[in-house]
């Protein structure tokens, strides 16, 4: 793989009952560069924004394994989308900005929902945009960039939807951090779809779907073309790919993870 790309692995790939620290030792034993964390809908992974001690603790888990943990994946706005009328929603927003400036984070992946568990409409829809521009001008104000992940929803499901938000709100701070099997789901042609972020795509998500299911595959389960979609990447300028697959809960996490990172790996090398 070229030297210049760098490969990150999801949290979830890991057993959810190993601490932190070994989550990051088992990401470099596996090859990758840095680790994805999770902060989810579940009280225990979005608690961890609301506590600084535990974001004290795992800064110095980074500092002390030399493993860092470059981005987020903040799918808890699931439960409060930011199209929503919930105060949650941006203070969730506020919390992980500050918990990633702690830590070291990079970028935070932002899911592309106005709403999740009700319908969508223009009222949720112009919510969404006034607080994402509340959400990025925070941000900013800490050096966090915020990259919208494409989701399995209509509202933004591809890149090109992303990119309206990116480009009406128009700040070097908010760009996309696409998943390509969520995109692949979404649209014939997801190498065009993708083409239409160039200039403003973060990081990817290397993620295996099939129609209707856009979790819990193997790399090589689904029907994601990723050496089109890596070429597509590569060619605008994208050097930052974070695996995300899902740990199976049985075999050695080691071998699991390897038998991934293995497969992805032999994309790059093809590329």
């Amino acid at each position: 793989m070229d030297h210049k790309v760098r490969l990150g692995l999801y949290e979830k790939a890991m057993p959810g009952d190993i601490s932190i620290r070994d989550k990051l030792l088992l990401t470099r034993r596996c090859g990758f560069d840095w680790m994805e964390i999770s902060i989810d809908e579940t009280p225990e992974k979005m608690g961890r924004v609301f506590a600084p001690a535990t974001a004290a603790a795992i800064a110095r888990d980074v500092r002390e394994t030399g493993v860092p943990i470059d981005t987020m994946c903040l799918s808890g706005h699931r439960r409060f989308p930011l199209g929503e009328e919930d105060p949650m929603n941006l203070e969730l927003m506020y919390r992980a900005v500050d918990f990633a400036r702690t830590v070291g984070i990079r970028i935070i992946q932002l899911a592309g929902y106005d709403t999740y568990y009700h319908p969508s409409t223009e009222e949720t829809a112009s919510r969404f945009g006034e607080n994402l521009r509340r959400a990025v001008a925070y941000a900013a104000a800490k050096g966090v960039c915020l990259g919208f992940e494409t989701m399995e929803t209509p509202f933004m499901n591809t890149t090109e939807k992303a990119m309206r938000y990116v480009t009406a709100v128009d700040s070097p701070w908010l760009g996309v951090y696409p998943d390509i099997g969520n995109v692949t789901n979404a649209v014939p042609d997801a190498c065009a779809d993708l083409e239409t972020g160039r200039g403003h795509i973060f990081a990817a998500h290397l993620k295996e779907t099939k129609p209707g299911i856009f979790r819990d595959l193997e790399f090589g389960q689904g029907r994601v073309d990723f050496d089109a979609c890596i070429r597509t990447l590569l060619s605008i300028g994208v050097t930052m790919f974070n695996c995300e697959f899902w740990y199976d809960g049985h075999t050695d996490p080691e071998t699991y993870i390897r038998r991934n990172a293995d497969y992805v790996k032999a994309v790059f090398a093809r590329t």
